[in-house]
Parts: structure tokens; C-alpha cells; sequence
């Protein structure tokens, strides 16, 4: 894997509880990983801080769960990292609004967050392709679109010809026995989408 993607959740947010920033740093000295952080919390404002500080690369977090999206993309610059908004099933990509240039990321999801092996959501599809197609018409190709949930072997091509670049993977690998061939067949399934 080229990245290692930490979901953040906080009981509040999402139902869930995952971990926080003491946990990330033990995970930073332990690897020269890109490590990307997906914060599914409400208030980000400290937590970003915090995560930055504890070695993350990339931090992401929902707009739903912050009082100014701009601020907050300045304050995760302010700290070194890449800034993503990461868009839930049911949010529509008008929350992107007038950040377009302060984005490094954008993580779409295709399933509800807060909950693992989740099926993924077909209808997504469409919004990927309308994503990428954003991301043209803003004149951004560098920015990374990636889609989270439910992606495995079965449907990776058809995510990636819908125009998404990162693949963000945990029970399409974990559940597999052989982890490092599991990411290789992957890998070959996208050397094999239409062009």
C-alpha cells in the first residue's frame, strides 16, 4: 500500500469510537508512511491540531461537522498537511462551494461512514464521475479524488473509470489471507480498466 488511511471517529459525530492522536503517533514512529487521516468528529478544530501534531500527512473531515470549511482547510495547511473534505453518500458536491484551490483531496464516500464491511452504494458512480468532471472544470489535476467503502476486486475497475484515482480499501484487503497479494491483484484488475 502507498498509504495508510486512519479513520478518526468519535462516538458523536459517527456512532462509533475508533481511536485519537496518542494512537496515530505510535503508528507514526513506526512508519515513513504517508499517513492519511480521516477525521468523522465533531468539532475538527482541535483535532486537526492534534493529529497534525501527532504526524499525520493528510487530514480530511466531513463538512457537516465544521462552522467554517475554508478556516478549517487554512489551519490543516497552517500545519503542514495536504487538506481533503471528505462527501458523504447523501451530501451533495455544492458543499464544495468556493474551496475548490485550497483542496488537496477529495474523499468520496460509498458508504455511510462509521461502520466497517458495508456494501458499496452503486449510485455513488454517478457522483464520482460528476467529481472528476468538477475537477476539470476547476482546473485541478492534481487533486486527488478517492472513494472510500466497500471497494474491492468485484468493483475497483468500475470505481476507477468513474474517475477516482485513490482507492481508500479495509475489509477488500483484511479480509483477504494474503494481504500483499490481494493489493497485487488489485493493482492488475486497474492496469485492465477501459481507457
Amino acid at each position: 500500500a502507498k498509504w495508510l488511511h486512519l479513520d478518526v471517529m468519535d462516538g458523536n459525530f459517527v456512532d462509533n469510537i475508533s481511536f485519537g492522536p496518542q494512537m496515530m503517533g505510535v503508528v507514526r514512529k513506526q512508519t515513513s508512511m504517508f499517513l492519511d487521516v480521516h477525521l468523522m468528529v465533531k468539532p475538527v478544530d482541535d483535532l486537526i491540531s492534534a493529529f497534525a501534531k501527532a504526524g499525520a500527512n493528510q487530514i480530511s473531515f466531513h463538512p457537516e461537522a465544521s462552522c467554517d470549511i475554508a478556516k478549517n482547510i487554512k489551519q490543516i495547511h497552517s500545519l503542514g498537511c495536504k487538506a481533503g473534505l471528505a462527501i458523504n453518500p447523501e451530501t451533495p458536491l455544492t458543499c464544495l462551494g468556493s474551496v475548490w484551490q485550497q483542496l488537496d483531496f477529495i474523499l468520496i464516500m460509498s458508504v455511510h461512514p462509521g461502520f466497517a464491511e458495508q456494501t458499496f452504494i452503486p449510485e455513488i458512480l454517478s457522483k464520482i464521475s460528476a467529481a472528476k468532471q468538477l475537477i476539470a472544470k476547476h482546473n485541478r489535476p492534481n487533486l486527488r479524488l478517492g472513494v472510500d467503502g466497500g471497494i474491492k476486486k468485484s468493483n475497483i475497475t468500475a470505481v476507477a473509470n468513474a474517475g477516482a484515482d485513490t482507492f481508500i480499501l479495509g475489509s477488500g484487503i483484511f479480509n483477504s489471507a494474503d494481504y500483499k497479494a490481494c493489493l497485487t491483484e488489485l493493482r492488475l484488475s486497474l492496469t485492465h480498466k477501459e481507457k
